[in-house]
């Protein structure tokens, strides 16, 4: 039920969000609430009392991956589309021009970049980790086994 129906709706059009670290503390709340509903209370051993569910024991019973592991693979596929866009489109202009001239770190550009720099591609930008797509699933692939605190 959370995979088809609920984290569809949650992260429509994550591709293009620039989350703040409020935003982020707000997506992993509200991930946490509702697996704890899901997957229901715990009963403890050894008091005898049925209790919620810690957010270490959520992240072990949900063995699939946290919302925002989605997002920025999501985000990167989506970044390779534009790269590979070309430079009179429209989108290309907005998520790429835009980015590379403003220098503030709540962009859409700064976090594919963070994404790549934590993947491991230091020297290479979106632009051509697009153009080689052999090598940009390798580095989606990575991305998604990131750790997010």
């Amino acid at each position: 039920m959370f995979i088809d129906i609920i984290l569809p709706v949650v992260l429509y059009g994550c591709e293009t969000w620039s989350l703040t670290l409020r935003e982020e503390r707000r997506l992993r709340v509200f991930e946490n609430r509702v697996l704890g509903r899901i997957l229901g209370p715990k009963r403890d051993e050894v008091a005898g009392k049925w209790r919620k569910l810690h957010d270490e024991e959520l992240n072990d019973l949900y063995c699939s991956p946290n919302i925002f592991r989605l997002m920025k693979s999501r985000r990167m596929r989506w970044a390779g589309h534009v790269a590979r866009m070309g430079e009179r489109r429209g989108v290309y202009r907005v998520l790429v021009e835009s980015n590379l001239k403003e220098k503030t770190r709540c962009r859409w550009g700064y976090n594919i970049k963070m994404n790549l720099q934590k993947a491991g591609c230091r020297g290479m930008g979106c632009i051509e980790l697009a153009q080689d797509r052999d090598r940009r699933r390798t580095f989606m692939n990575a991305v998604m086994n990131l750790q997010v605190p």
